[in-house]
């Protein structure tokens, strides 16, 4: 018999992160997250999205007290008071190959989402769209980057054993840098900047990329405002983001466009591929990690390309042609021989047709799932 039991001291909250040390050991293409950095995410001291979230962290033992899997149930308020739907969010969502774990398991968000009056669960998922999202359906055999999780293949039969079905699905594409014809893009850039007084900001250093901060996520709440699924990033979220992660990306990997009258309508943030660099020090910082970091941060020679975000008036009007302009001459300079791009929806024709150019291939696609509750 499995027994679910919900984390209740910080040396548990230690047992459920490290977890997936444990049930991927051997697997060369999962991807640490850094450890200590998991559990600063987790704790609601320091993450504002617990401002507006509440979160359980279940853990699930065999009869023998052995841990054999792990999730996180989420209720987050803005699902109902922006989205009006009364949806539990479940992540984190990893288990050994047995049937009775991971129906334990959602078992237990089942649970936790009928006392809190929801109607139906779905994951997995973070707490917003800034979070990893998606359970592995393809593409097992490739290294994905720190914006995504891994599993073993085995998962997609327990979302459907358990009568889970699919809510919507996601893809991950990538394309050798080899394959970016670069002649168009300037052209429209050319054209765009004489037409409409478009100009490309190229940070080099820290501060400049906090300039424009505030603005970029200003931006990037309305440019995915459309999406149907999209919860606004609130003010104290923005503030955790930048001290968190910009100053974790190299300042050259960001850049913005600006219009005549210095107003921001598009953005985009790349990371260089830090996955070899987070498997080589098994997610620990110390003592070589965070050197190994440094490295690729200098060197890498993959681009993931994680956010790009286009003012809705001024889309279709070749911003975007600036931004591919510039990181070509960069990345260029670089030696980048490879890109890749973080999971975008499937029914996202409008950044397919972005990248259609480019000649990518889908290399992995992921999934979320849901149920009735």
């Amino acid at each position: 018999m499995i027994k679910v039991e919900t984390v209740q001291s910080p040396q548990e909250l230690k047992l459920f992160v490290r977890f997936p040390w444990q049930l991927y050991k051997g697997d060369p293409c999962w991807v640490p997250p850094i450890f200590e950095e998991e559990l600063k995410f987790f704790d609601p001291e320091q993450n504002p999205v617990f401002e507006h979230s509440i979160a359980h962290f279940l853990l699930a033992y065999d009869e023998q007290n052995q841990l054999v899997g792990r999730a996180v149930a989420i209720i987050n308020d803005l699902d109902e008071s922006v989205l009006n739907i009364k949806k539990i969010r479940f992540g984190w969502f990893d288990f050994i190959d047995d049937l009775e774990v991971s129906q334990a398991l959602l078992d237990k968000i089942k649970a936790i989402g009928q006392e809190h009056h929801r109607t139906y669960m779905e994951g997995p998922m973070g707490f917003s769209n800034l979070d990893k999202v998606g359970v592995l359906t393809s593409g097992f055999d490739s290294i994905g980057t720190m914006a995504s999780w891994h599993n073993h293949p085995y998962y997609q039969k327990h979302y459907e054993a358990n009568g889970l079905t699919v809510e919507k699905e996601y893809v991950e594409c990538r394309f050798p840098f080899s394959n970016i014809d670069i002649t168009k893009a300037k052209k429209v850039s050319k054209i765009v900047r004489h037409r409409f007084g478009y100009a490309i900001v190229n940070p080099r250093r820290r501060k400049e990329v906090f300039a424009y901060a505030d603005d970029m996520f200003r931006l990037f709440n309305e440019s995915y405002a459309k999406l149907s699924s999209y919860l606004p990033i609130t003010d104290n979220e923005i503030g955790y983001i930048k001290k968190k992660f910009l100053g974790f990306i190299a300042a050259d990997f960001i850049k913005f466009v600006l219009d005549k009258d210095k107003n921001m309508i598009a953005f985009a943030i790349v990371m260089p591929q830090f996955a070899h660099a987070l498997i080589k020090s098994k997610g620990k910082l110390l003592p070589f990690g965070f050197l190994r970091i440094l490295w690729a941060k200098k060197f890498s020679k993959t681009a993931v390309f994680y956010l790009i975000g286009v003012s809705e008036a001024h889309q279709n009007k070749g911003a975007t042609a600036l931004l591919f302009e510039s990181y070509h001459e960069d990345f260029s300079k670089r030696g980048m021989t490879t890109c890749i791009r973080t999971p975008e929806l499937a029914t996202n024709t409008a950044i397919r047709q972005l990248w259609k150019d480019f000649s990518p291939e889908v290399y992995k696609t992921r999934a979320t799932y849901s149920k009735v509750i």
